[in-house]
């Protein structure tokens, strides 16, 4: 391994400690960011020669910290800047008191204010806490990289403007900004593991970064059971991840994927995880993944209880895209009709209309019911809304089948 290579895994390991570190220290996250790439600098710079420090992350943090000072200290040499460079000094007390007293969860929570716009919240998150660069930000979610930028310095500006605190929230406020912290990282999985758009099927970065973003939350609240539950149903989705790409990046169903490609790994910590979560919605959506990552193959699922889980989901939880499940697991255990059925309930909700997967879901029921031609229909309006290559390759191909079935009907 390179030197380059010591810093770069460094980074990825070390910088989001030390930039939470500093943040709290500081209280000023652009400051904290750059004294933080000032010191990989200075590593990739020294390291080389002198070799790694026993232990990096220390070495960073302290070194960050010198820059950060160094630069208050000139600035406060400009006119005018005396009273207000001596402010913005750290104090040389102990922080203050937090119940949780891990400056990455500090960081995270800050985040995650609920004062920030979500996708604000997103790339903050992925920046400070998870150490991706912007480019990369700006290629996972396919928005141009001079976006990215504007949300987070916009977001900074907003975190001190506001005087958003450096903190986890006490304890009274935890249960109404807990969720706003497992929604984020799950976001970021989602996206990972389901891109929206774009040439790829899973985004692997984002994937796991999520995982270890919730691993992170899961370890220091460990009393909430909601992000135990977050917890497993990211490790139980992502232990299929291999299996759901075929040799050329394709589309591989749920029924087709050789589950020899699993992650056996991933599936046993994800029920370990699961024994601590609640009936909440992530710990009901990691009892259907557990369902799933269970079942010895297809033809074993257990049907049933996924449809009855969904049935509990969509009660603690109401949404189309979970009663859109429901119907699929219903149609398994009574028939593509029953599942059809469900499904109609939620064809004019307005917050499926961007997104394929309702006329998709449709065209499969359709197509098993052999009603090809309002198939081949629907899977033209999928085909319209469709985000991603791989799953535009896949209805292609579906579309053609259920129309020269169609013909053949016809003729």
């Amino acid at each position: 391994m390179t030197e380059a290579q010591v810093v770069e895994r460094a980074f990825r390991a070390e910088a989001g400690r030390a930039l939470a570190t500093l943040a709290r220290r500081l209280g000023d996250l652009s400051l904290a960011e750059d004294a933080v790439q000032d010191a990989f600098v200075l590593a990739l710079a020294t390291w080389p020669a002198r070799g790694v420090p026993r232990s990096p992350g220390a070495w960073i943090t302290t070194v960050a910290h010198h820059r950060a000072l160094d630069h208050l200290r000139r600035e406060a040499r400009r006119p005018g800047r005396e009273e207000e460079a001596v402010r913005d000094l750290p104090g040389p007390g102990p922080p203050p008191w937090s119940p949780v007293a891990d400056d990455q969860l500090r960081l995270l929570f800050t985040c995650c204010h609920p004062a920030l716009a979500p996708e604000a919240r997103v790339a903050l998150t992925l920046r400070l806490v998870c150490g991706l660069q912007t480019p990369q930000i700006a290629r996972a979610f396919l928005v141009p990289v001079p976006t990215v930028a504007q949300r987070l310095v916009r977001a900074k500006a907003k975190v001190r403007a506001a005087g958003i605190p450096f903190r986890v929230p006490p304890a009274e406020l935890l249960p109404e900004r807990v969720p706003g912290v497992l929604a984020c990282v799950y976001l970021v999985f989602t996206e990972g593991y389901a891109a929206t758009a774009g040439d790829d099927l899973v985004r692997r970065e984002l994937c796991d970064e999520a995982v270890r973003l919730a691993r992170l939350t899961a370890e220091l609240l460990p009393g909430e059971a909601e992000a135990h539950g977050l917890l497993a149903l990211v490790l139980l989705q992502d232990s299929r991840r291999a299996a759901r790409v075929g040799p050329g990046g394709g589309l591989v169903l749920l029924e087709d994927q050789d589950r020899s490609r699993w992650d056996a790994a991933r599936i046993a910590a994800g029920l370990d995880a699961l024994t601590r979560a609640s009936t909440g919605p992530y710990g009901l959506q990691a009892a259907i993944a557990a369902a799933h990552a269970t079942a010895p193959d297809w033809a074993s699922t257990d049907w049933p209880r996924i449809a009855a889980l969904y049935g509990a989901l969509a009660r603690v939880a109401p949404s189309p895209v979970v009663e859109l499940n429901r119907a699929v697991a219903v149609s398994q255990t009574q028939g593509a009709a029953a599942g059809l059925a469900l499904l109609e309930r939620v064809a004019g909700d307005p917050r499926l209309a961007r997104t394929h997967l309702l006329p998709a879901t449709r065209a499969d029921l359709l197509r098993r019911l052999g009603r090809r031609p309002e198939a081949a229909a629907a899977y033209r309006a999928a085909l319209a809304l469709v985000g991603t290559a791989p799953e535009r390759a896949f209805l292609q191909r579906r579309l053609a089948t259920v129309a020269h079935d169609a013909r053949l009907a016809s003729g």
